[in-house]
């Protein structure tokens, strides 16, 4: 009976924890290894805030 629920859980849920890996693993690559960024600076909302500036800049 529980193997049944857990393996329900686990149906519903394996999709959106997999997209939240590809997530961190593309800022990860994207902004360390591609921007050459410490990883520190990743989850700092400073960070997407200038990213946001520099794109939606006023011209």
């Amino acid at each position: 009976m529980w193997l049944t629920v857990v393996l329900a859980i686990l149906k519903i849920i394996w999709f959106p924890a997999a997209c939240i890996v590809a997530l961190i693993a593309g800022l990860m690559i994207g902004y360390v290894m591609l921007g050459g960024q410490p990883s520190s600076e990743v989850f700092h909302i400073q960070t997407w805030k200038h990213l946001f500036d520099l794109v939606f800049a006023a011209s």
